[in-house]
């Protein structure tokens, strides 16, 4: 009697037989290890290890692995639905047993093997132990790997879904938190999604990443709102302007952005973002019916090369100051007007118009644009930017000796000074300042690097000939 008792022990404690019990599959460490398992063979799929081996191109010349990519293959494959999916929900508790099925749309297989349905595997360790046949993805050109097929639809409770996604994130690996992201969002309700992935940071982050990378703004919008990120969500509807080609429908639509719960600062920019549209649509309307009539002889020398539409702020005041730098005030189109409308800083004004005038070879009106007068009466010559990028400006636009001469001799500081008219062989400016230096070494030396016979040098035998001067060396 002993003897069979020892028989049945030895029978239930070897590793080879198992007692059933009736919540064994069920427990919490059999979900937890299935859940390990599907993400390391999700990780297998999408591991990196063997780029250097692999031809990342898509046939739509997008990179393979990509977000954009995935889904797009993903999408092209599956049109069937999965019968039994919800079933495990139905078991569950009451507030998920009403769950309505959907179609299934999406599957790993499809993925890395165009497959609709996984109805030939029985089991996810089915589906991983199966490498009898070679999966190749098909948007691969020269594979190189062998790649297994898993399915995710074994996941069906919520439990193992969200127990799934926990590994995932716990993987650390951006591919496979996305892939499993994606089999959420098809599989879930909103509503629940959204609940357990405001918990979820990481996975939340990664999931409007994807969303706003992949267009679908409906769907963003909702995740945005159920989380009550107002701002997020009216930055997310601002930005649908950009899909908008009619300019007056843009226009439209930017106006009805004005009132969007904005901060401050922003809804101030939508604002201008509105006014300098509606300002470039009456610009582009005006100038149009110049250029046609050929009424402007600044538009027959210097015909436009595009449209005034839908461009940047500084775009559109170079423009002004190219084709409208001497109209009034009052024009929408005068430089000064766009000026005092959008608050455009001294520097980049002077910037922009001296770079268009200088472009025009308009020598007057840069002299005029530096110069100040005072309240006595008195002008300078005053540049917001630096004399030193005055000089710059004005000699990439093949400015005379004498014009950059002018503006290199208000350069402050000596070294730069000396370096700029050295360089643009501004030759009376790096006289002059030797002399003013009394470095008699360095004057003679620069003689030797003018002309013979040319005015320079006779100006320097001048000035070292002159016995009033107190040379320092």
């Amino acid at each position: 009697m002993s003897r069979v008792r020892a028989d049945e022990e030895e029978y239930w404690h070897s590793s080879k037989f198992r007692a059933f019990t009736f919540d064994d599959e069920d427990d919490e460490l059999s979900q937890l290890k299935e859940s390990k398992r599907a993400v390391n063979s999700l990780r297998d799929i999408v591991d990196d290890d063997d780029d250097d081996d692999l031809e990342r191109v898509s046939w739509s010349g997008e990179p393979v692995g990509s977000i954009s990519w995935s889904i797009k293959e993903t999408a092209s494959g599956s049109t069937g639905s999965l019968d039994g999916r919800d079933s495990s929900l139905q078991k569950g508790p009451s507030s998920y047993a009403a769950l309505p099925k959907q179609a299934s749309s999406y599957s790993l297989s499809s993925l890395f093997k165009g497959r609709n349905k996984l109805s030939s595997f029985q089991s996810l360790s089915d589906a991983l132990t199966d490498t009898g046949i070679k999966n190749y993805a098909p948007e691969l050109r020269r594979p190189k790997a062998e790649y297994k097929i898993c399915s995710l639809e074994r996941f069906r409770s919520l439990q193992d879904k969200l127990l799934l996604l926990d590994e995932a994130v716990a993987g650390h690996d951006g591919n496979v938190i996305t892939a499993v992201l994606i089999f959420l969002k098809r599989t879930l309700r909103r509503e629940i999604l959204f609940r357990e992935l405001e918990v979820r940071q990481v996975a939340l982050c990664h999931l409007i990443h994807f969303l706003r990378e992949m267009g679908e703004q409906k769907f963003l919008l909702d995740l945005l709102r159920f989380l009550d990120r107002t701002e997020e969500v009216a930055l997310s509807q601002y930005r649908e302007h950009l899909n908008i080609q009619d300019v007056e429908k843009r226009r439209e639509f930017l106006k009805g952005c004005i009132g969007l719960p904005f901060s401050a600062e922003d809804t101030s920019h939508i604002q201008d973002h509105y006014t300098l549209l509606e300002r470039q649509i009456i610009i582009e309307a005006n100038d149009r019916h110049l250029e046609m009539a050929g009424q402007s002889e600044l538009f027959r020398k210097y015909p436009r090369k595009a449209s005034i539409l839908n461009m940047p702020l500084v775009t559109t005041l170079f423009y002004s100051c190219f084709y409208h730098y001497t109209e009034a005030e009052g024009m929408f189109s005068s430089p000064t007007n766009l000026k005092k409308t959008f608050k455009i800083p001294d520097k980049q004004y002077v910037l922009t118009a001296l770079a268009a005038r200088a472009k025009l070879r308009a020598w007057g009106d840069v002299d005029a644009l530096l110069t100040t007068k005072n309240w006595l009466g008195y002008t300078k010559k005053k540049a917001p930017i630096g004399f030193h990028r005055v000089v710059e400006i004005l000699q990439r636009n093949n400015a005379p000796v004498q014009v950059l001469q002018e503006y290199v001799r208000l350069v402050e500081d000596v070294e730069t000074r000396l370096n700029l008219a050295s360089k643009y062989k501004c030759h009376d400016v790096v006289i002059e300042t030797y002399r003013d230096l009394k470095d008699r070494v360095q004057l003679t030396a620069y003689k030797c690097k003018v002309e013979r016979g040319s005015a320079e040098e006779e100006k320097i035998q001048s000035i070292l000939s002159n016995m009033q001067i107190r040379w320092k060396n």
